[in-house]
């Protein structure tokens, strides 16, 4: 349980990081530029965790690290790029945390990973309190921002899954870097014919683009693959909600965006719906189910009866007891010198006579 949490808290930078990225480039990063923006993020974040990992792509990983790179970081940048400019920051961040019931269903088709009840009950209230925290905002939502960040969400769990399947092959450092590298490369073609010329980047711009991909690229994607790889998807997914709850905040606090009483009651939603997804809040409630509840009788034994109830029986007689437990007798056989004597033949003789046998007072001399 205690690895679990670990690694749990060890995947929660990622979204704690992306939340902080939506306020970076809606305050300091160049708008209408979100090829560039996308290919400026990846490229030095993967070129960093390749010095790091010191591992070049082989054999198939050549073509993965292309269908991983496109999927979770040319296309997800540019899309996510592209809501962060159209959307208020708490906005954009809420539609990004429908993403964990989009990755339990992928991972149950791909990885045969079925759904838990308590994630499913951690995903329906965590969607519950964004739907709270999206359709109560004070700003205007532009569809278009939506659509974009809809996209950028069911793109990006696909990737995600499909990281988690191939994820044996590799370490977590190499496999990050070659995703980020070659989803750079992906997008500054596109960039060049689309958006021209790359844009002018001040101070305030250069400072937020270092933010964004040592902190919110490099070190996030590490730690979101690290966890992906160790616990399970809907665990991760669930995780990520922490993603609007980091974005809310920081817009409230930072860009003075109001939070109303609906959308606080959204977060509240959210962090009940990630406690209820962990596997260990999972294991604390089956051991205390087991330790509250009753205790079940042991295999054969009889229920009380209402002659057990009333108090003792009476005392039986010796003969009683001899006819009783035939079994004594042949105990005994050899210490009273009857060895070659039937068992009944002894009890026989014993009722006929209206006496005690002679083992019978043998065993009563022994148990004095």
């Amino acid at each position: 349980m205690e690895a679990t949490f670990r690694w749990a808290l060890v995947t929660a930078i990622a979204p704690v990081a992306w939340g902080t990225n939506y306020f970076v480039t809606h305050q300091f990063l160049p708008s209408g530029y979100p090829l560039y923006g996308a290919a400026v993020r990846a490229l030095p974040a993967g070129l960093l965790l390749l010095l790091v990992s010191g591992k070049r792509p082989r054999g198939s990983w050549w073509w993965k690290s292309l269908v991983l790179g496109t999927l979770n970081m040319s296309a997800f940048f540019a899309l996510i790029y592209l809501a962060a400019q159209l959307l208020p920051t708490s906005v954009a961040s809420t539609v990004m945390a429908t993403s964990p019931v989009v990755m339990m269903l992928l991972a149950w088709a791909l990885l045969s990973e079925r759904p838990r009840i308590p994630h499913l009950a951690g995903a329906g209230i965590g969607i519950a309190g964004v739907c709270l925290m999206l359709f109560t905002g004070v700003a205007a939502v532009g569809v278009l921002g939506v659509l974009a960040s809809i996209a950028a969400m069911v793109m990006s769990s696909f990737g995600y899954v499909l990281a988690k399947r191939w994820s044996e092959e590799v370490d977590v450092l190499s496999s990050t870097s070659w995703q980020l590298i070659a989803g750079g490369v992906v997008l500054v073609p596109f960039a060049v014919v689309v958006e021209g010329a790359p844009p002018a980047l001040g101070g305030p711009a250069i400072l937020g683009f270092a933010y964004v991909t040592v902190v919110a690229t490099a070190l996030a994607f590490a730690a979101w693959f690290a966890g992906l790889r160790r616990l399970p998807a809907g665990t991760v997914g669930l995780v990520g909600l922490l993603n609007p709850v980091t974005g809310v905040l920081l817009g409230t606090t930072m860009a003075g965006e109001a939070l109303t009483a609906r959308q606080l009651c959204g977060l509240v939603l959210v962090l009940l719906g990630i406690l209820l997804g962990q596997p260990g809040v999972a294991r604390l409630t089956a051991l205390v189910r087991r330790r509250t509840g009753r205790p079940s009788s042991p295999a054969g034994a009889a229920p009380a009866t209402a002659a057990s109830a009333a108090g003792p029986s009476p005392p039986r007689s010796s003969t009683t007891t001899t006819s009783a437990c035939p079994e004594r007798v042949s105990d005994h056989k050899t210490a009273t010198g009857t060895a070659n004597t039937p068992v009944r033949e002894v009890i026989h003789r014993g009722r006929r006579a209206g006496r005690a046998t002679p083992t019978d007072r043998s065993r009563d001399a022994g148990s004095r």
